[in-house]
C-alpha cells in the first residue's frame, strides 16, 4: 500500500459545485486535484497532457510503490451533462468515450443529478466505472473516489427488482474537433476567465469605495471599466462561440438517444422512477431550455448561505455612523441571533421550494413570509416560555414582543428592499437585475447581489426582533445581565441609545428615505471582513417618487434645486473667487510691493547719505 495521493480531475461547468467539490477535497491527504475543466475540449486537453509525461523509461521495472508515485492520473470526475441537458449524447459520455479509447485503463466516475435506469445504462456503455447522485453525502462521496480510484465500480442500487437494461451505444466515436476549434476554445476560455478576474477586482474596489471619502471622478471611472469590460465579454461571446458537435456525431448517436428518452420497448414494465417528486413549477424548470435543475439552485443556495455564514464568523462591529438594534447586544449575542436567522431563512426557502407557491404569488405573500421568519426566530431567540417577574408580576417576554407587529412591520419589515426578487431568483431562476443588466442564476454579478440582498435582509430581520425588546424591556435587569454588551449597562446609557436610534428613525423617514427615492437607489447593510458597513445599490423608484408628499416631497425639492443650482452657483463662485485672486495678488499685492520697495529705497538712500557725510567729517 503506497502512501501517494490519489490524482483526480475535475470536470464541471459549474464553477460554484466545482470549487465546493474541490474545497472538500483538498482536506483529504489521500487526494489531490491535478487539474479542473468545464468542458469535454478543455478536458481531453489537460488530460493527454497529464497522461503524456513520462511515467519511466520503457524496460526499466518500478516496484508498486514507485509505479503509484510515478502514474500520472488516477481517476476523472465528471458530470453526466456538463450543462448542455440536450446535447446527443451528453457530453459526459462523450468524454468518457473519447477517454476509453485513448486511455483505458484511466476511470471515470459520472455524477449526475438523477439515477434513472437509463443513464445508469448508458454510463455503463460508455465505460464508466462509477455512476452516483450529486446529491450524496460528502463522506460517502470520498469513499466512492476512493473505490473507483482503486479499481473497483459503483453503481446506484437496483430498486423493486428492476435490472438496469443494457443499452448499445454508437461504435463510431463522435467527430473530434478540428485544430481551430481547439484554439478557438482556449481563446474563449482564457479571455473570458481574464475579463471575469478584472470585473472581480472592480467590484471589490466599488465596495472599498462605498463608504470612503473618495471623490465621485473614482466611482466614474471605475464604473466605466465595469461596463468596458461587460461590453468586451459580450463581444468575446458573440466572436468567439462555444464549439457545438458537427451534426455527423448527433446522427451516429440518435439511436442511443431515442432510447434514453423513450425507455422500455411497448409491453415491457416500465422501471420505477428514482428521483424525488416535484411540483409542476419545479417540473417545468427542470425541463427548461436553460438547463437549470433544481439540484443546481440547491447549490447556488447552499454556496449562497455558505458564504454568509463564513463572514459571520468575522467581525460584527458596526462600522457605519448609523445606530443598529443589534448594537446593544454582546457579540456573541449578536452572532447568535444573526446566525439563528440565516438557519430560518435556509429553511423556509426549501418550504417554499416543496410547496405550491407560484412565482407570481411571491410578491403578495412577502409580508407573511418576513413575518414568520420574525415570529420564529423571536421564539427561539428568546424561548418560547420565556417570562420575567415585573413589579411582582410574572410577564411572558414572546407575548409581548410578537403584539408590536404591526409597528415592527411599519418599522422595518416592510421596508427591506428585494426580498421578493430574491425569493424568484432562488426558487424559480428568474433572473436578477444588476444596475439595468439581468442575470442568470448562478452567475458572479447575480451571486454578488444575492448576498448583498440576503445579508441585509438578515440584519433588518434581527433588528426587528430587538425593536420591541427596547420599547417594553430595555431596562430590566435581568435583560441587561443576559443580552447586553457591558458598556451599555447603566440607565443612562441605555437611555442615549434609545434616543439615538429614535432620531436617526426620524432624519431616515423625513430626509434618508426620500433621498435615497429621489436617487433611485436602496442603502443596505451588508457583512465584510472588518464587519457591517453600508452600501447603496442602483433601483428605479419612479413610482414611489410620485407617491411622496408634504416633507420628504420637499427634501427631493431642495435637491433637484440643488442639483440645479450647484453648477451656476460654482461657476458664479469660481468667478468671483478669481476675482479676489487678482485684487489680492496683481493690485494690493504690487501695490504693497510698489510701496515696500519705495520704504527700502528709501531707507537705503538714508544710509548712504549718512555715511557720505560721516566720510566728508573725517576729511576735514
Amino acid at each position: 500500500m503506497t502512501d501517494s495521493p490519489l490524482k483526480l480531475v475535475l470536470v464541471e461547468r459549474d464553477p460554484i459545485f466545482r470549487l465546493g467539490l474541490r474545497t472538500w477535497l483538498t482536506q483529504f491527504d489521500d487526494l489531490e486535484i491535478r487539474a479542473e475543466a468545464d468542458s469535454v475540449a478543455t478536458a481531453l486537453a489537460t488530460i493527454a497532457q497529464q497522461m503524456e509525461q513520462p511515467i519511466a523509461p520503457p524496460d526499466t521495472p518500478l516496484s508498486a510503490d514507485a509505479a503509484a508515485i510515478a502514474q500520472p492520473l488516477d481517476l476523472v470526475i465528471t458530470d453526466f451533462d456538463l450543462g448542455e441537458s440536450r446535447a446527443t449524447p451528453p457530453p459526459g459520455i462523450q468524454l468518457c468515450q473519447q477517454l476509453q479509447r485513448q486511455f483505458p485503463d484511466l476511470p471515470v466516475l459520472l455524477l449526475s443529478t438523477v439515477d434513472v435506469p437509463e443513464r445508469v445504462a448508458i454510463a455503463r456503455a460508455a465505460g464508466a466505472q462509477g455512476y452516483c447522485l450529486k446529491g450524496i453525502g460528502e463522506r460517502e462521496l470520498v469513499g466512492v473516489i476512493r473505490q473507483v480510484a482503486a479499481g473497483e465500480t459503483v453503481w446506484p442500487e437496483q430498486r423493486d427488482g428492476a435490472a438496469i437494461r443494457p443499452l448499445d451505444l454508437p461504435s463510431s466515436p463522435p467527430t473530434a474537433l478540428t485544430w481551430l476549434d481547439q484554439v478557438r476554445l482556449t481563446w474563449r476560455q482564457s479571455g473570458l476567465q481574464e475579463i471575469d478576474a478584472a470585473l472581480a477586482t472592480i467590484r471589490q474596489q466599488l465596495d472599498c469605495l462605498a463608504n470612503s471619502p473618495a471623490t465621485r471622478w473614482d466611482r466614474w471611472i471605475l464604473q466605466g471599466r465595469q461596463r468596458e469590460l461587460r461590453l468586451a465579454r459580450s463581444l468575446v461571446d458573440w466572436l468567439l462561440p462555444p464549439v457545438l458537435l458537427p451534426p455527423d456525431a448527433s446522427r451516429e448517436s440518435s439511436s442511443s438517444q431515442s432510447l434514453a428518452r423513450t425507455g422500455p420497448p411497448t409491453g415491457a414494465a416500465a422501471p420505477p422512477s428514482t428521483s424525488p417528486p416535484m411540483s409542476p413549477a419545479w417540473l417545468a424548470l427542470a425541463t427548461s431550455e436553460t438547463g437549470v435543475t433544481p439540484a443546481d439552485l440547491r447549490l447556488v443556495q447552499t454556496a449562497l448561505f455558505d458564504a454568509m455564514f463564513r463572514k459571520l464568523q468575522t467581525n460584527l462591529q458596526n462600522l457605519t455612523n448609523i445606530p443598529l438594534e443589534i448594537d446593544i447586544l454582546r457579540v456573541e449575542k449578536r452572532r447568535e441571533l444573526l446566525s439563528m436567522i440565516l438557519r430560518k431563512l435556509e429553511a423556509l426557502l426549501d418550504e417554499l421550494r416543496f410547496s405550491q407557491v407560484q412565482p407570481e404569488q411571491l410578491l403578495a405573500k412577502r409580508s407573511l413570509i418576513l413575518r414568520d421568519l420574525w415570529t420564529l426566530t423571536i421564539n427561539d431567540f428568546f424561548g418560547r416560555y420565556y417570562s420575567l417577574t415585573i413589579a411582582g408580576q410574572e410577564t411572558p417576554v414572546v407575548s409581548v414582543l410578537l403584539a408590536e407587529v404591526e409597528s415592527v412591520e411599519a418599522a422595518i419589515l416592510d421596508k427591506i428592499p428585494g426580498v421578493s426578487d430574491a425569493l424568484a431568483h432562488l426558487l424559480f431562476r428568474v433572473p436578477i437585475t444588476v444596475d439595468n443588466m439581468t442575470y442568470a442564476v448562478g452567475t458572479p454579478d447575480a451571486m454578488s447581489r444575492m448576498e448583498t440582498l440576503l445579508e441585509n435582509c438578515m440584519i433588518a430581520i434581527a433588528n426587528a426582533v430587538i425593536y420591541p425588546l427596547l420599547n417594553h424591556f430595555a431596562d430590566v435587569e435581568e435583560i441587561k445581565q443576559g443580552f447586553y454588551d457591558r458598556r451599555l449597562l447603566s440607565s443612562r446609557e441605555i437611555e442615549r441609545f434609545r434616543n439615538n436610534l429614535t432620531w436617526h428613525y426620524r432624519m431616515e423617514a423625513w430626509i434618508g428615505e426620500p433621498t435615497a427615492i429621489f436617487e433611485s437607489s436602496y442603502r443596505l447593510f451588508v457583512l465584510s471582513e472588518r464587519g457591517i458597513k453600508r452600501i447603496s445599490i442602483y433601483a428605479p423608484r419612479r413610482d414611489e417618487l410620485e407617491q411622496l408628499t408634504g416633507l420628504r416631497l420637499a427634501v427631493t425639492l431642495v435637491l433637484e434645486t440643488r442639483d440645479a443650482v450647484s453648477p451656476q452657483l460654482r461657476s458664479l463662485l469660481a468667478f468671483l473667487g478669481s476675482g479676489v485672486v487678482y485684487l489680492l495678488t496683481q493690485v494690493i499685492g504690487r501695490g504693497l510691493g510698489l510701496i515696500g520697495r519705495g520704504i527700502l529705497q528709501g531707507i537705503g538712500s538714508s544710509l548712504q547719505d549718512t555715511k557720505l557725510g560721516r566720510n566728508a567729517e573725517r576729511q576735514r
